[in-house]
């Protein structure tokens, strides 16, 4: 049987492959594991830079077919530029928020390319779209702020870096453009400038004008404050309240300045307009508001005004009495009115001359006329809060003119027919070929910081109070109004300061101008000399100066007759008639010289020139030749 030999063992050890494959395994992983917090690191350093570094200052967030907005998150701003040259039209900053750093912010509206929406750091949404223009070169931005929750504040402000800015309210001392104006952030309204004269004044629209051809439509019914800061910016801003009010509003881009009023700001009243009675352009206002106790003596007061006017050759015009002279020539006690009306028998003294009466929606608490409503129940023909204890409404107090008065409730249908009765009946009765309102601004609930009913929120009041007055139809002058250029009104301007300020006479020109653009060009300058003093201006040269500016606007009212400051020194002479081209011309002043200033011609004083040649394109004016 053979002998099985072992089998020799093999020389060369046998090696453990498993252990050395997991030594390689854990060293790969380590460096693979390595590799991985390097790379994390480098993408991450390279995040940082991207955002804070490399990243563009601006980026589109919405393209139109000739504009775009940007975000420029450094200056926290939405800046609008054309598209082909890159030119900024405006520059809005969002003012709304805390500082912070908004590198990027992406558009969650994303599929629609005509909208824009951002949740802005959870305070507010901001939605942006695109609307198409009046016409193919306008394109428009609706802008809609919301805020998420309570007592937030949302302000957006628009620069004036190389724009200037036209538009928004009149003020007590007006500038043009609105660079040139600083006013505290307050409520958007109407004031009353006498108890508020850093307030907004009598004409105001929700509408701004750049001179880059782009506008600021405000969205009409949104309470809204406003502010500026000359030469730096003009701010909106939605006031903080439980209510969480919007701020919503439109801006629009043209080719240039005249496009963009012209297809904008023309717009303003959708409704067709209606003209007022133009008989009073052309003719001087004589306002008449020398205190009387009594109808005879007022009218002995009109008689010896008229006499006054009638020998110096100026009985042609027109008689503005105040609300207080109204209500004595109707031989009314003035607590009273309009509860007995009669003809006045010295109405025939003045009938040469055509007279305007002034009125309001004011009564005293002391007249016959407010106790008589409480008596019948009438107590909401006035404006009320609703008592707590029970049904019956209790009458705000407020003051007019020094006395504790009460105002008409224009949202009570019966409380306006009652008042534009009684109106009416007034004015035919009287024979007044005008009829003036005055007390539309302010709001009396505001004014006592107590919340108006939704339906007088603003300047509601204003805009009701306008409708009634224009249904006397188109011979009527109001002291303010807003949204009603389409009216057959004509507006009653400021009265200004009786020196040479822009609160003053240096303030008529850029009024005149603010008035025309926001379409209120139907307006009635403030007396010569102004009228916020109550007194007559003795300074000839302040006098002579205003005479001759406002020589050039629709009307001339004068309150501070010739006579008082500058009969001495100087007469005036237009025509007022149609197609004459000649007029008689009396110049006082026995023993004194008269030069007219057109001719150079020398008179005597003390005669009547006949027939003086007047053309087209001349006034004649004569100052005391030395």
């Amino acid at each position: 049987m053979p002998h099985a030999r072992p089998r020799n063992q093999s020389p060369i050890p046998e090696v453990t492959w498993d252990s050395g494959l997991k030594e390689m395994n854990e060293t790969w992983k380590g460096a693979i594991a390595c590799l991985g917090v390097a790379v994390f690191f480098v993408m991450t350093i390279g995040i940082i830079y991207w955002q804070v570094v490399d990243q563009p200052n601006k980026n589109w967030i919405l393209r139109g077919s000739i504009s775009g907005l940007i975000w420029e998150r450094r200056s926290h701003s939405l800046v609008l530029q054309t598209l082909r040259e890159e030119k900024t039209l405006v520059e809005i900053n969002v003012g709304n928020f805390p500082d912070m750093e908004q590198p990027f912010v992406k558009n969650l509206c994303w599929l629609n390319k005509t909208e824009f929406c951002y949740t802005w750091d959870a305070m507010a949404d901001l939605e942006i779209s695109l609307q198409p223009g009046p016409s193919a070169g306008t394109e428009c931005y609706r802008i809609n702020w919301t805020p998420l929750h309570c007592k937030i504040t949302l302000k957006d402000c628009f620069s004036m870096t190389n724009v200037s800015w036209y538009g928004g309210a009149s003020i007590r001392a007006q500038r043009w453009p609105l660079n040139n104006v600083n006013t505290k952030s307050q409520p958007f309204v109407i004031s009353n400038l006498t108890k508020n004269p850093t307030g907004y004044g009598s004409v105001l629209e929700k509408y701004f004008l750049g001179s880059t051809g782009v506008t600021v439509t405000v969205a009409p019914d949104i309470p809204l404050s406003l502010s500026v800061e000359s030469n730096r910016h003009f701010c909106l801003e939605s006031p903080s309240s439980i209510a969480m009010v919007p701020l919503q509003y439109m801006v629009c881009i043209s080719q240039n300045i005249t496009a963009a009023h012209q297809e904008v700001g023309s717009q303003l009243s959708e409704q067709e307009r209606r003209l007022p009675n133009t008989d009073i352009l052309g003719l001087p206002i004589w306002r008449h508001y020398k205190a009387a106790d009594s109808a005879a003596k007022m009218e002995r007061g009109l008689r010896s005004f008229f006499n006054r006017l009638k020998r110096h050759h100026l009985g042609e015009g027109l008689i503005a009495l105040n609300e207080h002279s109204t209500i004595l020539l109707s031989n009314v006690d003035h607590m009273r009115f309009p509860m007995a009306l009669r003809h006045t028998r010295g109405l025939s003294l003045i009938k040469p001359l055509k007279f305007s009466i002034t009125l309001s929606p004011y009564t005293s608490i002391n007249s016959q006329l407010f106790l008589s409503s409480l008596q019948e129940g009438k107590e909401n023909y006035w404006l009320s809060l609703q008592s707590k204890f029970d049904s019956h409404p209790t009458p705000l107090l407020t003051k007019w003119k020094g006395q504790f008065s009460v105002r008409l409730n224009v949202t009570n249908d019966a409380a306006r027919n009652w008042y534009m009765d009684r109106v009416s009946l007034l004015w035919q009765r009287l024979g007044a070929q005008y009829v003036t309102f005055e007390g539309a601004e302010g709001n009396t609930f505001a004014e006592q910081a107590v919340q108006p009913p939704r339906e007088l929120e603003g300047d509601k009041y204003i805009g009701i109070f306008a409708l009634m007055a224009a249904t006397l139809g188109n011979s009527t002058i109001i002291s303010a109004i807003t949204r009603s250029n389409h009216l057959p009104l004509f507006i009653q301007m400021t009265p200004l300061q009786s020196d040479w300020s822009y609160a003053g006479l240096k303030g008529i020109i850029p009024s005149v101008l603010h008035y025309s653009l926001l379409g209120y060009n139907f307006f009635i300058p403030d007396a010569v000399g102004g009228t916020l003093a109550n007194e007559f201006l003795t300074e000839e040269e302040l006098y002579i100066r205003w005479l001759q500016l406002v020589t050039f606007l629709p009307v001339m009212s004068f309150s501070t007759p010739p006579w008082v400051c500058c009969d001495d020194w100087v007469l005036i002479a237009p025509i007022t008639e149609q197609g004459r081209v000649q007029r008689d011309i009396y110049l006082p002043g026995e023993g004194h010289k008269w030069m007219d200033t057109n001719t150079a011609q020398v008179f005597d004083g003390g005669t009547l020139i006949r027939n003086y040649s007047v053309s087209l394109v001349e006034v004649p004016v004569f100052v005391k030749a030395s």
